[in-house]
C-alpha cells in the first residue's frame, strides 16, 4: 500500500513509496501531527545513488516489523537531500554534534518542534558487531521519550540553542594568515605518495581543488606539488571511471583504488574544471585527456531540454560497482590477444580483488601501468588503449545499468553548464559550448519562476524551493558564457540573478527560506562551493564589468565568515578563492573589434575577468581604445598592449612567480 510520498518528485521518495512506513514528507503536516499525538518525528535523509541508504531500506524501511515500531512510537519523515539541501545541511550539523561524525543515511530523531535530541547513520535492522540494531535504538528512544520527555526535550534545546551561537557569529576583519594557514593544514594532511588527504576514506574534494590550482598557476610550489600529485592519483586510480570517463564519489582506500561507485554530476562538474585548469598549469596530456573524458560524461547526463540530470546510482542488479567491475575472465574475452598487455595497463597484479554477489573475484579497472605500457608501445599506445576501452565500453553498455536519477537541480546544472563553457572556451571546442548555451537556456526559462530559479524540475514538474546557490552558481555560469562568447544578455542575466540572490537571501546575514528551528548556514565547502562563497565571487566579477557596489558587497560577505577563516581555514577553500580575488584579482579589458579577442578567450586566467564589447558599452570599458588590452587591478590600469606575448609580460609583472 502506497504511502503519503507517492505524489513526490524525487527519485528517491519514490524509492520509499510502496514501503510499510507511514513515511511523511518534510512539511508542516509531519510536524503538527507530532505536536497534535505527542511522538518524536523520525527524521531520515538520503540520496537516490547512496549504497547504504538503500541497504537501510531493503533490510529495515520494508521490514513489518520495523515499520510497525516505527508507525506507532514516531512521526516518520523521509528526505532527499539533494532536492532539500537546507533541510540536509541544518540536521547535518546537528548529526556530527551529537555523534562526531556524519554521513548517510542520516538517521535524526526529533521533538515536536524538529530539534534533534538522537541520532546516527546507518543502522543494521539486528546488532551487528559493534552497530546497535534499528530495531533495538528505535525501542530504547521511544522508552526514553516516555520516561524522560521533559529531559530529553531540555537536551535538545540545549543543542538547538549551542548551533545557532556557534552558526552565527558576528561578522569581522579577514584573518591576515587566513591562506598561509590553509595551506599549512593542507600540507599536513597531504599523502605524499598517492595525492589527496589523509586519512582516508578519500574524496575528489573539487572546490578545495579549484581554489589550489589558481595557486599552483601563481606559481606557489605547495600548492603545486599537492595539485600534481592528487591529480595523478585520482586519474590513474579507480575512483576514475578508465573505461567511460568521469569520477565515482570517493575511494575508500588512500591509494584512490576502491570506490564508492555512485556518480555524481556535482564532482564531476567541478573535476572538469580542476582538470582543464591543471593541463593549463603543468601542459600534462593526462589532464587534458581527462578533463575531455568528464566533459563527456557531462554530456551523456544533458536532458533533451537542455537541464542535466542528478546522479547514477553505485548498484545494479542488486549489487554495488556490478556495473564497473570485471572478472577476468570477462578481460581475457573481451580483449583476446591484447589481454596479456591489458594485464599490465590494468596492473591488476597489484590490484585486489573485491568478492561478487555471487562470490566471484571481481576487480575496479586502474591505468597504474601506463607508463610500462606506453613505454612499450611508444606512439602507438594512444589507439592501442583507444581500442581497448572501445571494446570494454560496448561489452559493458550489456549490462543491466544503474539507475539514474532524472531530476534536475539548479545549482548542479549550473556547475555542468559553467565547466562546459569553460571547456568549450579554453579547448576550442564547439560541443561543449552549446550545451552550455542550452544547459543556460534551460534555467532561464524552464527554472525560473517570480524573480528566481527554483531548486527542483522533474519530468517537466518545477518545485516551490529556492536557495541561494541556485541564484549565485548560475550566475557565475552565465559569466562563464560571457566571457566565452562575449554575448551581453548572459551577463546581464548574471547580473540580474546576482542582485536576486542579494535581495531575497540577505538580511541581517544570509539565511535560507524556510523556517528551520536550526540554523542552515553552509560551514565547510570540501564538495561544494557555498552559495554565500559563489556569490561573492559572482559580485567580484561583476565588479569587474560594471563597477559600482558589487566589490564592496563581495567584502562584506567574505568578513561574514571572518571567524570561520580564523579557526578553520581549509574548510572554506570558495571563500579563500574570493580573498585571493580581492587582494590580486584583474580585470583584462578588451574593447572590440580587436584582433585579440579570440586568443585571449582561450587563456587560462584564473584570477581574471575578462570584459569585452564596444567601448561604450561598461563603466570598465569607457575611454579604452578597440585593439588593445588593458589589464587593471580596482580602476588602476597597466599601459594598454597590442599583443598576446606583451599582454603575457603583464600577467608576469602583475603575478611574479607565475
Amino acid at each position: 500500500m502506497a504511502n503519503r510520498l507517492l505524489g513526490s518528485q524525487s527519485p528517491y521518495l519514490l524509492q520509499h513509496a510502496e514501503d510499510p512506513v507511514d513515511w511523511y514528507p518534510f512539511g508542516e503536516e509531519a510536524f503538527a501531527v507530532a505536536r497534535r499525538e505527542g511522538k518524536p518525528l523520525f527524521l531520515s535523509v538520503g540520496y537516490s545513488a547512496c549504497h547504504w541508504c538503500h541497504v537501510m531500506h531493503r533490510e529495515s524501511f520494508q521490514d513489518p516489523q520495523v515499520a510497525e515500531i516505527l508507525n506507532r512510537h514516531f512521526v516518520p519523515v523521509k528526505v532527499d537531500r539533494e532536492e532539500r539541501p537546507d533541510v540536509d545541511t541544518a540536521y547535518m550539523r546537528a548529526l556530527v554534534s551529537l555523534t562526531g561524525q556524519g554521513g548517510w543515511p542520516m538517521s535524526l530523531f526529533l521533538t515536536p518542534e524538529g530539534k534533534p535530541f538522537f541520532g546516527g547513520t546507518y543502522f543494521p535492522k539486528e546488532d551487528r558487531g559493534s552497530l546497535p540494531g534499528f530495531k533495538r535504538v528505535l525501542l530504547a528512544v521511544a522508552e526514553a521519550w516516555q520516561a524522560r520527555r521533559v529531559e530529553v526535550e531540555g537536551e535538545a534545546e540545549r543543542l538547538a540553542q549551542a548551533l545557532w551561537r556557534s552558526l552565527t557569529p558576528p561578522p569581522g576583519p579577514v584573518p591576515k594568515e587566513a591562506e598561509a594557514k590553509a595551506l599549512q593544514a593542507l600540507g599536513s594532511s597531504f599523502d605524499p605518495e598517492w595525492g589527496g588527504f589523509l586519512p582516508a576514506p578519500k574524496f575528489p574534494q573539487g572546490a578545495l581543488l579549484l581554489y589550489l590550482v589558481p595557486l599552483a598557476w601563481r606559481g606557489e610550489e605547495g600548492a603545486r606539488r599537492m595539485v600534481r600529485k592528487t591529480l595523478e592519483g585520482m586519474a590513474l586510480g579507480g575512483v576514475y571511471d578508465q573505461v567511460g570517463g568521469g569520477f565515482h564519489r570517493y575511494a575508500v582506500d588512500r591509494r584512490w583504488y576502491l570506490p564508492h561507485f555512485e556518480k555524481m554530476l556535482y564532482d564531476n562538474a567541478l573535476l572538469a574544471r580542476v582538470y582543464l585548469g591543471a593541463y593549463r598549469v603543468f601542459d600534462e596530456p593526462l589532464f587534458l585527456r581527462v578533463a575531455r573524458e568528464t566533459l563527456d560524461w557531462i554530456l551523456s547526463m544533458q536532458d533533451r531540454a537542455g537541464g542535466f540530470y542528478t546522479a547514477l546510482d553505485a548498484e545494479s542488479e542488486g549489487e554495488e560497482g556490478r556495473y564497473y567491475t570485471w572478472s577476468l575472465e570477462e578481460l581475457e574475452g573481451a580483449l583476446g590477444e591484447d589481454y596479456p598487455l591489458a594485464q599490465r595497463y590494468f596492473a591488476l597484479a597489484s590490484a585486489f580483488p573485491i568478492t561478487g554477489k555471487d562470490g566471484s573475484p571481481r576487480y575496479v579497472l586502474t591505468a597504474w601501468g601506463e607508463e610500462e605500457v606506453k613505454g612499450l608501445l611508444g606512439d602507438g599506445f594512444a589507439a592501442w588503449r583507444e581500442g581497448v576501452l572501445a571494446r570494454l565500453l560496448a561489452l559493458r553498455r550489456r549490462r543491466m545499468p544503474p539507475g539514474l536519477d532524472d531530476k534536475v537541480l539548479a545549482d548542479w546544472s549550473s556547475l555542468a553548464v559553467r565547466a562546459l563553457a569553460e571547456g568549450g572556451r579554453l579547448l576550442g571546442d564547439d560541443r561543449y559550448l552549446m550545451a552550455a548555451r542550452r544547459g543556460a537556456h534551460f534555467l532561464l526559462t524552464g527554472m525560473h519562476r517570480e524573480g528566481l530559479l527554483r531548486h527542483v524540475w522533474r519530468a517537466g514538474s518545477l518545485g516551490e524551493e529556492a536557495f541561494l546557490q541556485d541564484q549565485s552558481f548560475a550566475a557565475l555560469a552565465l559569466l562563464e558564457i560571457y566571457t566565452a562568447n562575449g554575448e551581453w544578455p548572459y551577463l546581464e542575466r548574471a547580473r540580474y540573478l546576482a542582485e536576486a540572490a542579494w535581495t531575497h537571501f540577505r538580511e541581517g546575514g544570509l539565511k535560507a527560506q524556510t523556517l528551520l528551528p536550526l540554523p542552515t548556514r553552509d560551514v565547510e565547502e570540501t564538495t561544494l562551493p557555498s552559495g554565500a562563497s559563489a556569490l561573492a565571487e559572482a559580485l567580484w566579477r561583476l565588479h569587474a564589468a560594471f563597477g559600482g557596489d558589487y566589490r564592496r558587497r563581495a567584502q562584506a560577505l567574505l568578513e561574514e565568515v571572518a571567524l570561520w577563516l580564523e579557526r578553520y581555514p581549509q574548510a572554506l577553500p570558495g571563500f579563500l578563492l574570493v580573498h585571493r580575488l580581492l587582494l590580486e584579482g584583474t580585470e583584462l579589458a578588451l574593447p572590440i573589434p580587436s584582433p585579440l579577442l579570440g586568443v585571449v578567450r582561450g587563456l587560462y586566467l584564473p584570477l581574471t575577468q575578462l570584459v569585452s564589447g564596444p567601448p561604450e558599452a561598461l563603466p570598465s570599458l569607457a575611454g579604452r581604445e578597440p585593439g588593445k588590452a588593458y589589464l587593471c587591478r580596482e580602476g588602476s590600469c597597466r599601459l594598454p598592449v597590442e599583443s598576446v606575448e606583451a599582454l603575457w609580460e603583464e600577467l608576469g609583472a602583475v603575478y611574479v612567480g607565475r
